[in-house]
Formats: structure tokens, C-alpha cells, sequence
């Protein structure tokens, strides 16, 4: 199988707003080319370009050096490209097979042949070396084998190009492994395979060759083993040095105050201090009770022993408005599920937290939350068309940004950060870093906790690292090691830095 996919000179434009600006990309039969650009950087409008989704302004797509049009994905499927998107397009109530010959199933004097549908499901299955119950129904499978049953769906039509959007966004390592396996098979096949990752480690595992995105225009072209230093200079125009700029301000007097804090089956005696000022980075596996800790602390759980205090003053257990108004705030973990309003629009999401405070007899004073809102989305550099786009249509990268933004219209002494820069482009989090920086300096106390070591070092004055639920040690942000941080997450009972 050869053959070559190519773009010429490609833009599109949405709204008045440029997507992609004469671009440059293609994808030759039994090559893995990976696709790299922070959130925003036009990676979704190229593939949606290629899937025939959308069509381009200017520029050309050519297949095999002739010119072609694509209508619709309809088009790009009979021409042998085929998608794969972060979110699975399976029908749960139905079976492997039925998912994977959906709208097409074979037919005989117009009725469906179910076991020859069964047949040949089981011999593409079979032939990908995938362990797949052709019977089985789709909803009671795990994610990772519902992505082989997309990836099986896919090459069923005979696709000679596969897109893959984050295929391993959702997966555990050893599943990542195992689709990385079927990548090699397909490639080796002479499968032409565009892969799409936020994860620099994927890329020499996986790639032959990079290309990267940057706002909208082709930044470059890489071998896929360039290395970290090469890839991240090209995605965002600055070094890994730079990810994470040195704070040069003095600590002020301790503003959080948690004394021998503790829950049932979650954390015990946990006691620490957060100074205005000071970034506290909180490491550990997970599991070890980090999220559960900074929940308490937030007042979203209750505590059972222990206390907790701003300035002094004792917050009680489990209440938020409580916690809120000493001084408290939470970006929690979960960003779409508790962190946004996903219909909402972004002036509607950053005045969440600041609701009450610009109401007045019931009646919220618009002009001044969207006042605010504006000031917010400056400042934080969100990429958005408007105050009143959907959240849900903004970049990982830029919803973060607005659950920080959200918070700190209510101006906290303490910012609790969990997992702030999971599933976010390294653009986005280099400006939630430089963020984070002018916060400290200006006397807000930051808590932050993250399973990125880089990161958690990249940004903290002290680091506190918890086990099984206790606080096994604390490391001066200049003498931590990501292994001294693993030495204290992984060794049993009491240890002290």
C-alpha cells in the first residue's frame, strides 16, 4: 500500500477569526506523523479539514498528487481516511459488531445478514490482534476496548489514512502500550497514521516525524525523537527553562493554618502551614489522600479531628460559604464536572463565585460582573470570541483558565490549586505558571497539588508529600528531588525531611 495525503497551503477562517493560515502538512502510506500545538494552535480545524468535515478557504488537499473535494466525511471515508476523536461515536446498546458496521451492514435481497456481520467482524478483530468479543454489547466495555472497537469501525471501510485525536487521553500506561502496538501493526501494514498528543513522552515512542502548530501556522517540522527541548520551543516559542520562571520575594507571616486534620479512611493528623506569599506544593501517588485533604480544608467534605484557620481564625468543617468568605478558594480536580457550568457562557462562569457579591435585593449588577469578566479574560489571556462564547467550546487550556479567573474575582488569601495544569497544552500552562508567580508576589498564599514532579518542583517554596493518608515529610522547594519526593511517597511509616 502506497500513497501520499497532502496540504497545500490550507487556511480556514470562522467567524472573522483566522483557524489556520496557509498550512503545509502531509502523511505518507506506513508512517505514524505526529501532530503537535498547544490548545487553540489549529490542530482540531486541520484534521476536520482532512475528514472532510470542513473545506478549506485557500489552499488544496491532493491525494497521491491529484487534487480532490471533499463534500462531507463521506467523501474522506470513500477516499480512505478515517477519524478517530477523543469521544467515541459508539451506540452503547449495541454489540461490538453492530458498532463496528454501524449504517452499514451487510445485506442480502435487502435484509440484514447478522452472522455474516459477525463473520467478518470477527476476522477484522482476529486480523488487528485485538481481544474483542465481537458479541459483546459496547456499553459494558472499558475505554480502551472501546477505542479498539473505533479503530476497528475505522479500518473496516479499507482506510488507507487513520487520525487519531488524543487516542490515549483517557487510557492507563499499560493501555496506552497496547495501542501503541496496534499503531506499529497498522503502520507496518502501510496505514498512514496522523496522531495527535499533549504527551512529549508519546512522541518519540510512537512518531517517525513531527509537525507543530502554532497559533494558527505551521511552526515546524522535527524528527520524532528531537527531543523535549526542540518540541516545546517550537509549540509555544520559549525554552522548558522558561516553563518555570524563579520568584525572587519575601514570605510574610503564615496566613493557612491546618492542625492534626483528619477523616475516616481518608487522612490522619495532618498538620501544615501556607504563608502569604508562598507557593505549597503538595506530591504523593495517587491515592495517598492529597484531593481528599485539600477538599476538607476547602470545606467541600467534612472532618472528623482537627482544625483549620485563616489568619488565626477557625473555619468550620464542612461549610464552603464559610471557607469562602475567610479567605478560601478551590480549582478543583475535576474542571468540567465541578469546576464549570459547561452551558454557561464565560461571563456567566467567571461571576460564579463572586454571584452574591454583586447582588443587591435580589438583582445582580450586570454592568459590573461583566466588568469584571472582561478585566478577568484580559488579564488571564483567554482565548475566547466573546464573553458570551460556551465554555464548553473553549480549549482545556482556556476552561482552566476560567475556573482560576473565577476565584480570583473574589480576591482570595488562600489559593488551593488540584491537578491545575492536567490535560492542558504546555502554552497554557507556562501562563498558568507566570500566574500563579504574580499571585505569590502580590501575597496570595498558593496550595498547590500535582502528580507532575516537574511541575510540583518547578513551582514550589516547600513540598509536602503525603502516603496512605499522612504527611510523610516536607522538602525545602531548593534541596527537592523528584527522588527524594518518591523516596518519602513510596516508604512506609514516619520519615522527616
Amino acid at each position: 500500500m502506497n500513497g501520499r495525503m497532502e496540504l497545500a497551503g490550507v487556511s480556514k477562517t470562522f467567524s472573522g477569526v483566522r483557524a489556520l493560515e496557509n498550512v503545509d502538512f502531509d502523511l505518507y502510506s506506513g508512517e505514524v506523523h505526529v501532530l503537535l500545538g498547544e490548545n487553540g494552535a489549529g490542530k482540531s480545524t486541520l484534521i476536520k479539514l482532512i475528514s472532510g468535515v470542513h473545506r478549506p478557504d485557500t489552499g488544496e488537499i491532493r491525494l497521491d498528487g491529484e487534487r480532490v473535494r471533499m463534500r462531507g466525511p463521506g467523501d474522506a471515508e470513500r477516499l480512505g481516511v478515517a477519524t478517530i476523536h477523543q469521544e467515541t461515536a459508539l451506540i452503547p446498546r449495541l454489540t461490538v459488531a453492530e458498532n463496528i458496521y454501524l449504517g452499514r451492514p451487510p445485506r442480502r435481497f435487502g435484509m440484514v445478514q447478522r452472522s455474516r456481520m459477525r463473520r467478518d467482524a470477527a476476522a477484522l478483530v482476529e486480523s488487528l490482534g485485538l481481544s474483542l468479543d465481537v458479541d459483546a454489547v459496547v456499553g459494558d466495555l472499558g475505554i480502551a476496548q472501546r477505542q479498539m472497537v473505533e479503530i476497528a469501525k475505522a479500518l473496516s471501510v479499507d482506510a488507507r489514512f487513520l487520525i487519531m485525536d488524543e487516542p490515549t487521553a483517557v487510557l492507563s500506561r499499560t493501555e496506552a502500550e497496547q495501542l501503541f502496538d496496534l499503531v506499529r501493526e497498522l503502520a507496518a501494514q502501510g496505514v498512514g497514521v496522523v496522531f495527535i498528543s499533549h504527551l512529549l513522552d508519546e512522541v518519540a515512542e510512537i512518531g517517525d516525524r513531527v509537525t507543530v502548530l502554532r497559533d494558527g501556522t505551521r511552526a515546524g517540522e522535527a524528527s520524532a525523537d528531537a527531543g523535549h527541548e526542540e518540541l516545546v520551543r517550537l509549540m509555544v516559542g520559549r525554552s522548558i527553562e522558561q516553563q518555570h520562571p524563579k520568584r525572587h520575594h519575601p514570605l510574610g507571616a503564615p496566613v493557612l493554618q491546618v492542625r492534626e486534620l483528619g477523616r475516616a479512611g481518608a487522612f490522619s493528623r495532618v498538620s501544615f502551614e501556607a504563608c502569604s506569599g508562598e507557593v505549597v506544593g503538595i506530591g504523593g501517588l495517587v491515592g495517598a489522600g492529597r484531593s481528599e485533604l485539600v477538599r476538607a480544608v476547602f470545606g467541600a467534605d467534612r472532618y472528623d479531628t482537627g482544625e483549620v484557620r485563616i489568619d488565626g481564625v477557625r473555619v468550620p468543617s464542612g461549610d464552603i460559604s464559610a471557607a469562602r468568605k475567610a479567605g478560601l478558594a478551590l480549582v478543583p480536580e475535576d474542571r468540567a464536572g465541578q469546576g464549570l457550568v459547561l452551558g454557561a457562557s464565560v461571563e456567566e462562569n467567571l461571576g460564579l463565585a463572586t454571584l452574591s457579591d454583586r447582588s443587591r435585593g435580589g438583582f445582580v449588577d450586570l454592568a459590573a460582573q461583566r466588568e469584571a469578566a472582561e478585566s478577568s479574560i484580559e488579564r488571564l489571556g483567554v482565548r475566547a470570541s466573546g464573553l458570551g462564547q460556551p465554555v464548553r467550546t473553549l480549549s482545556g487550556g482556556n476552561q482552566q483558565k476560567i475556573v482560576i479567573g473565577k476565584w480570583l474575582l473574589a480576591r482570595p488569601r488562600v489559593l488551593i490549586l488540584d491537578e491545575p495544569t492536567r490535560g492542558v497544552d504546555v502554552g497554557a500552562k507556562a501562563e498558568i505558571y507566570e500566574l500563579l508567580n504574580s499571585l505569590a508576589a502580590a501575597g496570595t498564599s498558593v496550595v498547590i497539588v500535582s502528580s507532575d514532579l516537574t511541575e510540583l518542583l518547578g513551582v514550589s517554596d516547600r513540598v509536602l508529600v503525603m502516603a496512605d493518608g499522612t504527611l510523610r515529610g516536607e522538602l525545602d522547594g531548593l534541596e527537592a528531588t523528584q527522588e527524594r519526593v518518591m523516596a518519602l511517597a513510596v516508604t512506609e511509616g514516619e520519615h522527616s525531611a
